[in-house]
């Protein structure tokens, strides 16, 4: 006789299994958003034009510009000052930080509430608040990077359709900007199925106690 799983043993290995793709989405984009901060191609110079200088390109990161000789030579060259780096560079610069420690947390967090560890305790409905922060502060740290790649990426388009600006000091979307959107919006959706770990009444069981009734008084009274 083949056995059937009872319907609250199919929900929570669904839950488990809805935990387990959301964390690891999760983690994924988090390492996509920490190869993106760590990579100094967040703009790239432009060839558009005629009078382009084509034999070095020029790339810029958070906290490094480099350029790249058509021989193949790469030299690159840390900011030295922070408070001379424009107001948008310093802004995305800091949102990536808040976002990648953000991501930690939630990890740690997200890592105590999963059904399939022993940490937090067995009472299930703990760890499934415990879980759904993890999943919020994911939420955050996602957001967090994602406005920053949208800043930086206004302020490489405004700057591009400048008139005033010359145009052999142009620049482009580099491959990290588009990293750290993939990586945000992994993060994001990670957190949202994270914080779907509803904490139910999972302690309470199908059965229910039978109601006692009040005995109706006999009609008659024997002494």
């Amino acid at each position: 006789v083949a056995c059937r799983a009872s319907p609250s043993l199919r929900a929570e290995m669904a839950n488990s299994g809805l935990q387990l793709l959301g964390f690891a989405m999760a983690l994924i984009g988090w390492v996509g958003l920490l190869a993106s901060t760590a990579i100094p191609k967040w703009q790239m110079s432009s060839y558009a034009g005629d009078n382009i200088i084509t034999s070095q390109a020029i790339y810029k990161g958070l906290w490094m510009e480099c350029v790249t000789q058509s021989t193949g030579l790469i030299s690159c060259k840390i900011y030295d000052s922070v408070l001379a780096l424009p107001v948008s560079l310093q802004a995305t610069r800091a949102l990536m930080v808040v976002s990648l420690v953000l991501g930690s947390m939630a990890m740690i967090v997200a890592t105590m509430g999963m059904k399939c560890t022993n940490c937090g305790g067995d009472d299930k409905v703990k760890k499934a608040r415990i879980a759904m922060a993890g999943g919020i502060i994911f939420i955050v740290a996602g957001l967090a990077a994602l406005i920053a790649c949208s800043w930086c990426g206004h302020q490489i388009v405004t700057d591009f359709y400048n008139p005033l600006g010359a145009m052999n000091s142009k620049f482009e979307f580099g491959p990290a900007i588009f990293i750290g959107w993939a990586g945000s919006a992994l993060v994001i959706l990670g957190g949202a199925l994270l914080s779907c770990s509803c904490p139910g009444n999972e302690n309470k069981t199908g059965y229910r106690a039978p109601r006692s009734y009040p005995k109706p008084n006999s009609a008659k009274e024997y002494v």
